[in-house]
């Protein structure tokens, strides 16, 4: 029998999307057995909503069925395979540098939970009906050739858990998320069978995408039995707090709900909402932390007493039998997925809550992390339950952060980068090394073509490629100010190249945080490689190189200052291959920061530690082979540090060099041997000018810098030598 009926759509989930129906595809109902039929502005593909013309705000959608369609027979119907390749890399690769801008408006932090439940009233207004898709009017038109995104909720079963990150992954994905109505009863193999059909269906129309599922609690369940039934397909698992640990949760709130009174029911959504998340985390994501504390303190207190009333809205959104319904369905699909864990082939990231109050969700990270054959974990200490709802964690930036973006078949982390986000940069630098950075205040000058030393960085060139070629610092500390100070002062975006171990399943192990090497990641760093130097310069980036690499960084005692570098000209026919510019630079102040005490020999004394490194070594890559000489003769290890009243960091990049129209003249050896002296001694001038000039600097010193500070406000950038 067939049912119609008609969704009145709310503002705030008008559905739209970049897609318009695919040919071929019938139109059919998420629900069992009955066909449906939505509103005239609303279509179905394969049980999935969307507009196909235009969003709330007016703005079109991008309809471009037909010109996917048009190029994907034109690559298709050749016989050449390589040619396919090419074609199909070339337009990823555009569409990640030419759609989205430096330091772009990603939208978080302008969301709270209170917008969470304020939709949430709204959707569930004209509810009913089987479970479907929707895509939020937020998420706007996704970048070109975007993977797809399918959000799959937890207990709420409204589909809008991603609400504080919709704009965000608006811009990277295709995003859509599954709605399960109050009412709706299906169990958990018909949900199962309904994603997998969607998931079926896009693997079937782009089977070269990965298809990223995002699953949170119940949600996650859904993710991993869908993976469990698909391993051929290219999924990427994105799981926040997933409730396969159910059975050994602490708080037994099936036992609570059935023998609580129907008269206190409408307390329970308050105690819920604090035990699943943390309430002032919750309240602070459209805090800024740089606001004085009195500020911060009453936007809280108003956030609070804004957020309160708005809770009794989970009574609407899971009456009783409801939750009961859900929560035994939880039950069960926490069971149907444990017992399949070992067929599930996909991609995963694992995100878990040290703040958990719900599920234990540290130590099932842990036990998926083992069960699971590709699983990344990252743990959030402060968060609760329903960490995508609280300050701090932006999904979009975490997914970077782990090298989980993707567009095709194999990660390209050239190709796939995107820019950081005006959110990223803020929390990148002001949260994460703003101390660091208030404590060494670094000080750039660069040099014109004329010779002439300027301060700022108006003698490096603006348009790329540019090849920087420098002294790496102690533990490579002077990295986090040089990006900055780029993307401050010029819009530009330096690519780093690191030592690949950051990038390995080793490091993995030793960090389970969002940390700094995450961040290094968001910021665009590549592992060190002639194939990934080739990509950057080839998009004309502006490259930061160490020829020193780990072994000047991690130096011995007595060695501060010294260049390390190989014989051969490595990166020389590099830079002239594409015409680049190579902008030699030096930089100074290790030894105003800290007193290197245990370098690698005297660490290789001592019994356990000397165990470590060895270990280290054996699992470690090494980018250079012996014959290379001492510059390849590192092992990983921590130095022993002695901490200093912190002075100043000082940064001289110096003339710029010229390499284009030289490609045939560098081709011979002896050619190429002489401007790599040549840039290596550009870099040892640059380090011996800035030694003897920051004795002239007044405010080397930090003492001399805060008081500076204090009697000037605003902040202004503290000067220093006269160059």
């Amino acid at each position: 029998m067939t049912s119609v009926f008609t969704w009145n759509l709310s503002p705030y989930v008008a559905l739209s999307s970049g897609n318009k129906p695919r040919s071929g595809v019938r139109a059919q109902s998420l629900g069992v057995g009955d066909s449906t039929v939505l509103s005239s502005d609303v279509n179905i593909v394969n049980g999935t909503s969307f507009v196909g013309t235009k969003e709330n705000n007016g703005a079109l959608i991008d309809g471009s069925s037909g010109e996917k369609v048009k190029n994907d027979t034109l690559i298709d119907g050749g016989k050449n395979g390589s040619l396919k390749h090419r074609i199909e890399k070339k337009w990823v690769k555009e569409a990640a540098y030419k759609d989205l801008k430096l330091l772009w408006d990603d939208g978080y932090g302008t969301k709270t939970v209170k917008d969470y439940l304020d939709g949430a009233k709204e959707i569930i207004k004209p509810d009913g009906g089987p479970p479907r898709w929707f895509c939020p009017a937020e998420c706007g038109k996704p970048l070109k050739d975007s993977p797809i995104l399918l959000f799959l909720p937890g207990l709420d079963g409204v589909g809008l858990g991603l609400a504080l990150h919709h704009k965000a992954l608006g811009k990277a994905f295709e995003v859509r998320c599954l709605h399960i109505p109050v009412y709706e009863r299906t169990a958990f193999e018909g949900l199962v069978k309904i994603v997998e059909e969607t998931v079926r269906l896009e693997h079937d129309s782009s089977p070269n995408k990965p298809i990223y599922l995002v699953g949170e609690s119940f949600g996650a369940c859904l993710a991993l039995a869908v993976a469990a039934r698909n391993p051929k397909i290219d999924l990427v698992l994105i799981l926040v707090n997933p409730a396969t640990s159910f059975s050994r949760s602490q708080l037994p709130l099936l036992p609570i709900l059935e023998a609580l009174p129907d008269g206190l029911h409408d307390v329970f959504p308050y105690l819920v909402g604090f035990v699943t998340g943390n309430p002032v985390k919750m309240a602070m994501a459209n805090i800024e932390y740089k606001l004085p504390p009195r500020l911060q303190f009453q936007r809280l207190y108003h956030n609070l007493t804004a957020l309160l009333p708005s809770v009794s809205v989970l009574s609407d959104i899971i009456p009783k039998e409801t939750l009961i319904w859900r929560l035994k369905q939880l039950k069960s699909a926490a069971a149907y997925v444990n017992s399949r864990l070992h067929a599930v082939k996909a991609e995963a990231l694992v995100l878990a809550s040290g703040n958990d109050n719900l599920l234990p969700s540290k130590d099932e990270a842990y036990r998926l992390k083992s069960s699971l054959k590709n699983c990344k974990v990252r743990y959030f200490n402060d968060n609760g339950h329903s960490m995508l709802m609280e300050d701090g964690l932006n999904l979009l930036t975490i997914i970077k952060g782990t090298c989980k973006y993707r567009r095709s078949k194999r990660l390209d982390l050239v190709s796939d980068f995107l820019p950081p986000s005006m959110s990223e940069f803020k929390c990148a630098f002001d949260e994460v090394t703003g101390l660091f950075r208030l404590a060494t205040c670094p000080a750039l000058f660069s040099t014109l073509d004329d010779g002439k030393i300027v301060k700022g960085l108006a003698g490096v060139p603006d348009e790329g490629p540019v090849l920087f070629i420098g002294y790496h610092m102690l533990m490579g500390l002077e990295i986090y100010s040089l990006v900055e100070e780029f993307l401050k002062e010029k819009n530009i975006m330096v690519r780093g190249v690191a030592h690949p171990d950051l990038f390995s399943e080793n490091f993995e192990d030793l960090a389970t945080e969002f940390s700094v090497s995450d961040w290094m990641k968001v910021m665009g760093a590549v592992p060190v490689s002639a194939s990934n130097l080739f990509k950057l310069l080839s998009t004309k980036s502006h490259v930061l190189l160490y020829p020193g690499g780990q072994r000047e960084a991690l130096h011995y005692k007595g060695e501060a200052y010294k260049l390390i570098w190989p014989d051969q000209p490595e990166f020389v026919r590099m830079a002239a291959r594409f015409g680049a510019t190579i902008v030699p630079f030096g930089t100074v102040g290790e030894d105003d920061i800290a007193e290197l005490a245990l370098d690698y020999h005297d660490l290789m004394k001592i019994p356990v530690l000397n165990d470590f490194i060895r270990d280290l070594k054996s699992k470690g890559s090494r980018v250079r082979d012996e014959s290379k000489g001492e510059v390849a003769s590192t092992d990983l290890f921590i130095p022993g540090l002695l901490p200093k009243v912190p002075g100043r960091f000082y940064f001289l990049f110096g003339k710029p060099i010229k390499t284009k129209g030289m490609k045939e003249m560098l081709e011979d050896k002896e050619n190429a041997s002489q401007l790599y002296l040549h840039v290596k001694s550009e870099v040892q001038n640059s380090i011996a000018y800035l030694l003897k000039k920051r004795e002239e600097d007044p405010y080397r010193s930090i003492i001399d810098r805060t008081l500076y500070r204090a009697f000037n406000s605003p902040l202004p950038g503290v000067p220093a030598f006269d160059p």
